[in-house]
């Protein structure tokens, strides 16, 4: 096998994370989607809810092969780059979620890059600023601590919908205008408080990353990966029955259980890509994985645009693009419930040929 210093795995895994996000995003119709395409209705843990936690893990582990470049040490110069990316990454979040209206006294705060930016922003000066062994106490108070925080500031249901006090807090910031209300009630799964165990998430990514330089033998990576990813899914779980995995709370079992599982994945990857040298079906994967931000995007505006602001004309009166094409174009090739699957799986088709044109023109649009 050619030895490369870039891990080929980790932008796979990047790549796959990305596809499944596409997949998972734009289903043709929210009334027709398979149970594993779904995100858990609270408490647990699907296929879908693997997505975001497996990015945040991804970031991370970029975050190590990126500072160690330079420093593994912060630096003033290094603050201020880490603090410019995330506020670029926060505000394209915040336009996102004003497009294509704008209207300002409606809009949600937070969201997924917004989180994104403050896990990547924390998570990497922590782990500049410490060695591995602080890292590590560092970590561990973050998950107790949350833990702690969850417990004794919710109410008599400290993990239900309504009580606990990610809520509590985010409607005291924000007000109830400026949060998500996609659970029935004002609730941000992506809201401020909960953003402080994904900082964990990225932490993890930052150690596992680490662990990989550290190791010069690939299969002896892969073995190691193994062996901290069982350790992490398996603790995950078990502390699931006392403080349950839950996506929306961000809880520290789903942190330790979803950051495990991207860690055996992780590992597999390396095995049969960077040590077996099975790379013939990568491509489109890099494709994908090599501009990630600008996908998630671009997908986001593209689904807000024929949503809203394209409206087609039908013998029952005007619909929006998006519904036109599902309803016009692949329910009466597939029905509803798969017709809505091939409509996602249509779009994966259209945003790799997207990144496939900018990968073929070494087009790498970085923050």
């Amino acid at each position: 096998m050619k030895r490369s210093d870039r891990l080929i795995s980790l932008d796979v895994l990047r790549g796959l994370t990305i596809l499944l996000m596409i997949l998972v995003n734009t289903p043709g119709s929210w009334a027709y989607v398979y149970s594993p395409l779904r995100h858990a209705e609270w408490h647990g843990c699907t296929p879908t809810d693997l997505v975001f936690p497996f990015f945040l893990f991804i970031v991370g582990v970029s975050a190590w092969f990126s500072v160690k470049k330079y420093a593994t040490k912060m630096s003033k110069p290094m603050f201020f780059k880490i603090g410019k990316r995330a506020l670029i990454i926060f505000l394209l979040g915040l336009l996102l979620n004003l497009y294509p209206y704008f209207d300002f006294s409606n809009v949600r705060v937070m969201g997924v890059l917004q989180r994104i930016a403050i896990a990547y922003a924390f998570g990497t000066i922590i782990c500049l600023s410490f060695e591995r062994k602080k890292i590590l106490v560092v970590l561990g108070l973050i998950v107790l601590g949350y833990w702690g925080l969850l417990y004794f500031g919710g109410g008599t249901d400290p993990y239900s919908l309504n009580e606990n006090i990610v809520r509590k807090f985010d409607l005291f910031v924000f007000g109830e205008n400026h949060i998500y209300k996609g659970f029935g009630i004002p609730f941000d799964p992506e809201g401020l408080l909960s953003a402080i165990p994904s900082i964990a998430t990225v932490i993890i990514g930052y150690l596992v990353g680490q662990s990989i330089s550290l190791e010069a033998h690939v299969l002896l990576k892969s073995k190691k990966l193994m062996t901290y990813g069982a350790l992490l899914t398996s603790l995950g779980f078990v502390w699931g029955f006392v403080f349950p995995i839950n996506k929306a709370l961000w809880t520290s079992s789903y942190v330790f259980f979803t950051a495990g599982l991207a860690t055996l994945f992780l590992a597999l990857l390396i095995y049969v890509i960077d040590f077996k040298g099975y790379t013939k079906w990568v491509k489109p994967f890099i494709h994908f994985g090599t501009n990630p931000l600008f996908i998630f995007v671009f997908s986001g505006l593209y689904v807000k645009t024929i949503s809203y602001l394209i409206k087609i004309p039908t013998q029952d009166g005007e619909i929006s693009g998006y519904k036109y094409l599902y309803s016009k174009v692949f329910v009466p090739i597939a029905g509803d419930m798969n017709g809505s699957l091939l409509f996602a799986l249509t779009h994966i088709v259209v945003f790799w040929f997207i990144c496939f044109l900018l990968y073929k023109n070494r087009i790498f649009i970085k923050i």
